[in-house]
């Protein structure tokens, strides 16, 4: 009985999938073009006689949007190989969620890509087909991950014999987003790159703006307004008037003070932080009684919070 149960159940959910009309089926959108491979191999036999060029940096030129959810803006870099001889492999690896934009010299084949990182790798500006392995580690891949930098090539070779059966014959380094692997070439020299995939088809769209592009995008839309020098001072006087009697004085000054704001913004409505808060791109943010504290990552700025009363992010510690 059980089973001739279980039997009528296969049957009835088979019936129901089997009758779903026209109109409720559309196409399912799916990419694996960034997914980690299953194993650290191309599935497509390489060539007989390649070259393995490895290039890279910590991160590329800054975008204005993101690809991942690590809180980082995408970067951007732009490879461009020239190989009139034999075959590519390429080994291409960024700290930062990266974009690849490869382009290539008419008579360079690019047999496959190895690309890694900490964060999301994406490849674009190749023929679909080109053999990809995309192992980071934010998708735990199979190859492990590594990123390019001057001091950090000592990984390489041991997964290139790993994966390709050779050593990489060159390593390239990026600068500020750009690099050229292989042989120098002319300004005469034809440049080609595939329309298949596009840097920007990987741009999370639901995601704001990144970075000051992503601050500037709430000023003009009344999420925020640029601080003044009166939003300064009336944070100073409501720490000090908030500040117990107890509490006794510091030398050189009150820690809570701000002092001064650096690319300061009062908040005015509840909003996602952008991507990107790092470094230069850090800013402060005031967020008025019954406002919303702004929702993502701080980064590297800090919340003045009147609900609170509160100094929240990486500044505060410096009491700046």
């Amino acid at each position: 009985m059980v089973t001739l149960a279980r039997f009528g159940m296969a049957i009835a959910l088979a019936s129901a999938v089997a009758g779903a009309t026209a109109e409720n089926l559309k196409r399912f959108e799916f990419s694996t073009s960034d997914m980690a491979s299953a194993t650290c191999a191309f599935t497509s036999p390489l060539p007989a006689d390649f070259a393995v060029l490895a290039a890279g940096e910590y991160g590329g030129r800054p975008t204005d949007f993101q690809i991942d959810q690590s809180g980082h803006e995408a970067t951007r870099i732009d490879a461009l190989v020239n190989s009139s001889n034999k075959p590519v492999i390429l080994m291409l690896g960024a700290y930062e969620p990266t974009v690849w934009n490869i382009g290539w010299t008419r008579g360079t084949e690019i047999a496959g890509v190895l690309v890694s990182g900490y964060h999301r790798q994406a490849v674009a500006g190749l023929p679909k087909g080109t053999p990809i392995i995309n192992s980071t580690y934010d998708n735990r891949g199979p190859c492990g991950h590594f990123y390019i930098k001057a001091d950090q090539l000592d990984g390489l070779n041991p997964l290139a014999r790993r994966v390709f059966g050779r050593a990489v014959d060159k390593v390239y380094l990026s600068r500020k987003g750009k690099v050229v692997i292989g042989e120098s070439f002319d300004d005469q020299t034809e440049l080609l790159t595939s329309a298949d995939v596009t840097p920007d088809s990987f741009r999370d769209q639901k995601a704001v703006l990144a970075g000051p592009a992503g601050l500037a995008d709430a000023v003009r839309k009344g999420i925020l307004r640029v601080a003044t020098a009166a939003d300064v001072r009336a944070w100073d006087a409501a720490t000090r008037k908030a500040a117990s009697a107890d509490t006794p004085p510091v030398a050189g000054g009150n820690l809570l003070a701000t002092r001064e704001i650096h690319n300061g913004y009062v908040v005015l409505k509840g909003f996602e932080l952008p991507a990107g808060l790092y470094g230069a791109h850090s800013a402060t943010f005031i967020v008025p009684k019954g406002v919303p504290v702004p929702t993502g990552k701080l980064g590297h700025s800090r919340m003045l919070d009147y609900n609170s009363m509160h100094c929240t992010g990486a500044l505060c510690r410096a009491g700046r």
